[in-house]
C-alpha cells in the first residue's frame, strides 16, 4: 500500500532531526550569520563533521551561505524554517538544565530571547500582550491598529515602508517556553532592530539566543511599552538556581527591589 500525503515532509523531518544538525539550526535561531568553526564549538563537533551537516542542510535549502573573501558564513534560508523549528520545540519535551551554568543559561533564554529575527521569551510574550491590552494590536494580534503605528513611530519603525514588503506585517508565533504568543512578522523584527540599536537589549555572550536586558532597556521597555522586567531577572547564584523549580522555570521577583514602572514614576 502507498502512503498518500500532499507534501513530502519525511526528508525536511529527517534533516532537522538529527541531533547535530539540530544543535546547527538552533544556533542559527539567533538571525545571525555563523562560520562553519563557530557552529562545531557550539555543536560539540569537529569543524570538518559540522561542514558536513552544513553541506546537507544547505542542499535541503534549510540554510543558505554568504562569502565574503575566503569565509563562508551560514544563517537560517527564511522566516518560515525559523518558524517550523519554534513550532517544533513548542511540542517538543523541555531538556531539564543540570548544573548552576546550565540553569543561568536556561533562564536566559526564558527571560529574553531572539527567535530568528523577532524578540521571544518573557520580554516578547509580554511586549505582545501589552500592545494587545493598549489596543495596538487587534483581531487576535492579526492587525496593527492605527493607534499602534502612531505609537511605533517614535522607535523609529516606518511602517509604510513594512508594509510594501513580502512578508506580513504582523502575525503572533507560539512561544515555546512561554506557551503563549509572542510578535513575529515585519513588525516584531522592526521592534526587535529598533531594540538592539538603542542597546535596550544585548547578545549574552557564548549563547546565540539569549539576551539581555539593559538597564536602558529597563526604562525605555516601561517608558514605551509598561514592560518591568525587573522581576524576572536572577541577579544571584541562588536566584539563577531558584528560578528551575520541577524542570520548569518560575519568574522571580526579588522582595527588596522596587518595581521598575515605581522606578520609572520616580525619575
Amino acid at each position: 500500500m502507498t502512503a498518500s500525503y500532499d507534501a513530502d515532509v519525511a526528508p525536511i523531518a529527517g534533516l532537522i532531526g538529527e541531533p547535530t544538525r539540530a544543535a546547527i539550526l538552533s544556533a542559527l535561531m539567533s538571525g545571525t550569520a555563523y562560520a562553519a568553526g563557530e557552529l562545531a564549538r557550539h555543536a560539540g563537533v569537529s569543524p570538518a563533521t559540522a561542514s558536513s551537516h552544513l553541506a546537507r542542510l544547505l542542499d535541503g535549502g534549510l540554510v543558505t551561505v554568504e562569502k565574503q573573501g575566503r569565509h563562508r558564513y551560514y544563517r537560517l534560508s527564511s522566516s518560515s524554517v525559523a518558524a517550523v523549528l519554534e513550532d517544533l520545540a513548542h511540542i517538543s519535551p523541555r531538556v531539564a538544565p543540570v548544573g548552576l551554568r546550565q540553569v543561568r543559561a536556561s533562564e536566559a533564554l526564558r527571560r529574553a530571547r531572539s527567535c530568528y529575527d523577532h524578540l521571544a521569551g518573557w520580554a516578547g510574550v509580554a511586549l505582545y500582550q501589552s500592545l494587545v491590552d493598549k489596543g495596538w494590536l487587534s483581531d487576535g494580534g492579526a492587525t496593527l491598529t492605527r493607534s499602534g503605528e502612531a505609537a511605533l513611530e517614535p522607535l523609529g519603525i516606518e511602517i509604510q515602508r513594512l508594509r510594501r514588503g513580502r512578508r506580513p506585517l504582523v502575525r503572533s508565533c507560539l512561544d515555546w517556553t512561554e506557551r503563549r504568543p509572542h510578535l513575529a512578522g515585519a513588525v516584531g523584527a522592526a521592534l526587535l532592530t529598533s531594540a538592539l540599536d538603542r542597546q535596550w537589549l544585548r547578545q549574552i555572550p557564548g549563547q546565540p539566543r539569549a539576551l539581555r536586558i539593559t538597564e536602558e532597556g529597563e526604562y525605555g521597555l516601561a517608558a514605551a511599552f509598561g514592560l518591568d522586567p525587573a522581576g524576572f531577572s536572577a541577579e544571584s547564584p541562588g536566584e539563577a538556581a531558584g528560578a528551575v523549580v520541577g524542570g520548569r522555570s518560575a519568574a522571580i521577583a526579588p522582595a527588596h527591589r522596587p518595581s521598575l514602572s515605581d522606578r520609572v514614576a520616580a525619575r
